[in-house]
C-alpha cells in the first residue's frame, strides 16, 4: 500500500512539480490553497502533507497550527521561496518536521526529504510497541523440545506466509503471545510492528478507542487526536488476546474492520484504510460462548480461518526442564545475580509437577526460588512445591562406587566447584576431572 501525501500550493506549476516527482512512489493528491486541504482532511487522512508556506486568505502556517490542533500525529513539510531564519523556526515550533526553499535543488532532494520524513513518522508510531518489546521482561525466544510444540510450530510456520487469521486457543499462560510473535517474526510482515492489545484489561469504551483511536473531543479527556492500535499495525500484526471477553457491540465494529479493513475513529466521520493481519486468542471456549450469545458467530468464523491449539506445559513435559533452565538464566541475569546448577532432585519435582498455570506458573516459581536460594544451586525447598525425595538406594560397595559417593558428596558440600572439591578429596585437579568425565558427573571450575 502507497504512502498517501497531500500537497498544498496555491501555484499550478508548482503542485504539477512536486506531482511529477513524487508520483511513481507515493499516491499525490493536490489542493489549491488552505481551506480545500481542510475539507480533503476532513474526509480522509492522510501520511504526510506538504504545504506551501505563502498562500492567500491561509497560510501554510495557519494550516500547520490547524492540524497541529486535530491530527498532532501527522506530519508536515514546509515549501517556502522566503528562506527566512525566523519562518523556518516558527514553522518548526509549530511541528512541521522538515523546511525546503523554492526553488528546490532537485526532484531527488524533495524524495530524500519526503522518505525521510515518513521513515520518522513510522518509528514514530511504532515506539510504543519497540519500547514494549524493548521492557519485555524476557525475549520472545520458543523452547520446543516436545513433539507438541514442535507440531504448533510447523503449523505457526506455514501460515506466516500467509496473511490469513489465525486463532490461537489454549489454557492461560501457555504461550499464546510468544506463538503469535513466532508468527510475526517468521512473516513477510516482520519489518513492520507487532501490536498487542489485552482485551480483557479495558472497559468496552476504552478498548474501542484503543483499538481504533479516537478524534479531540470524542469523550472526557480526550485533549487531541489519537491513533488508535489497528493504525500503528498497518502493514503488520496486531495481537488481540483474551478475545472472548470483547463486549458484543465491540465485537460487531471488530468484524467490519477485519472484514473491510477500515474503520472511522472514536468521535470521528474519516475512514481510515489498513493493512493488518490479525491473531487473535483466547483460553475460553468460543464455541460454548456462541451459544451463550456472548461472542458472535460471524467474528468466530471470521477469526477462526487457522487455529492452532497449544498444549498445557502437562502435556508436553519434554519441555519443562529446558524451559526452567532458559527462564532461570534469564531472571537470574535481569536480577544480576549468579545461577549454578539445579540441586537433588530438583529436576524431577519440575518435571513431576502438573503445572497448573503452565509456562507462567514455571516462570513465577523460579523467580522465587531464586529469590529465597542462600547459593547459587536452586535445593527442592526453595520451589516451595511438593516432591519426592529419590528413594535411598543401596551403599555402594566396589571401590568404583565408593569413589563416586564420595565425589558426589565433596562436590555437593562445594557447590560444585572441581578446584576445592579436588582439595579436599586430596587429589589433582586433573584427575578429579577425568573421573568426572568417567563417571558422568557435572561440576565447574
Amino acid at each position: 500500500m502507497k504512502y498517501s501525501i497531500l500537497i498544498v500550493d496555491d501555484e499550478p506549476a508548482q503542485r504539477q512539480l512536486l506531482t511529477a516527482a513524487l508520483g511513481r512512489e507515493y499516491l499525490i493528491v493536490s489542493a489549491a490553497n488552505g481551506a480545500e486541504a481542510i475539507q480533503l482532511l476532513s474526509a480522509r487522512s492522510f501520511d504526510l502533507i506538504i504545504t506551501d508556506e505563502r498562500m492567500p486568505e491561509m497560510s501554510g502556517i495557519d494550516l500547520i497550527k490547524w492540524i497541529r490542533e486535530r491530527m498532532p500525529e501527522l506530519p508536515v513539510i514546509v515549501l517556502t521561496a522566503y528562506g527566512s531564519i525566523a519562518t523556518a523556526v516558527e514553522a518548526m515550533k509549530l511541528g512541521a518536521q522538515e523546511y525546503l526553499t523554492k526553488p528546490l535543488k532537485s526532484p531527488e532532494e524533495l524524495r530524500l526529504v519526503v522518505a525521510r520524513t515518513l521513515q520518522q513518522r513510522l518509528l514514530r508510531d511504532q515506539s510504543l510497541v519497540l519500547q514494549a518489546e524493548a521492557d519485555a521482561q524476557y525475549p520472545p525466544d520458543i523452547i520446543a523440545g516436545s513433539e507438541a510444540m514442535k507440531r504448533v510450530l510447523t503449523l505457526a510456520a506455514q501460515v506466516a506466509q500467509q496473511s490469513t487469521s489465525v486463532l490461537l486457543t489454549g489454557e492461560s499462560g501457555t504461550g499464546k503471545e510468544v506463538v503469535a510473535r513466532f508468527i510475526h517474526r517468521s512473516s513477510p510482515r516482520n519489518a513492520d510492528a507487532f501490536v498487542a492489545v489485552n482485551c480483557a484489561a479495558l472497559t468496552e469504551t476504552l478498548l474501542e478507542s484503543e483499538l481504533f483511536g479516537h478524534e479531540k473531543g470524542a469523550f472526557t479527556g480526550a485533549l487531541q487526536a489519537r491513533r488508535g492500535r489497528f493504525e500503528l499495525a498497518h502493514g503488520g500484526t496486531l495481537f488481540l488476546d483474551e478475545v472472548a471477553e470483547m463486549g458484543v457491540n465491540l465485537q460487531a465494529k471488530l468484524l467490519r474492520a477485519l472484514q473491510e479493513q477500515q474503520f472511522e475513529r472514536l468521535g470521528g466521520t474519516r475512514t481510515i484504510m489498513v493493512d493488518v493481519r490479525v491473531i487473535a486468542a483466547t483460553n475460553k471456549d468460543l464455541a460454548a460462548a456462541m451459544r451463550e450469545k456472548s461472542f458472535r458467530e460471524d467474528l468466530y468464523y471470521r477469526l477462526n480461518v487457522f487455529p492452532i491449539n497449544i498444549p498445557p506445559l502437562r502435556e508436553r513435559r519434554d519441555d519443562i526442564l529446558p524451559l526452567a533452565e532458559f527462564l532461570t538464566g534469564k531472571i537470574s541475569a535481569r536480577m544480576g545475580r549468579r545461577f549454578q546448577a539445579f540441586g537433588p532432585d530438583v529436576q524431577r519435582t519440575l518435571h513431576r509437577h502438573d503445572w497448573p498455570g503452565n509456562v507462567r506458573e514455571l516462570q513465577n516459581t523460579l523467580e522465587r526460588a531464586l529469590i529465597v536460594a542462600k547459593g547459587d544451586i536452586i535445593l527442592p525447598e526453595d520451589l516451595a512445591l511438593p516432591f519426592e525425595r529419590k528413594p535411598a538406594e543401596a551403599p555402594p560397595t566396589t571401590l568404583a562406587e565408593i569413589e563416586k559417593a564420595a565425589i558426589l558428596e565433596a562436590l555437593s558440600r562445594n557447590q560444585g566447584e572441581r578446584r576445592r572439591t579436588a582439595q579436599e578429596l586430596g587429589m589433582s585437579l586433573r584427575t578429579l576431572q577425568y573421573r568426572l568425565k568417567e563417571y558422568g558427573l557435572a561440576g565447574k571450575d
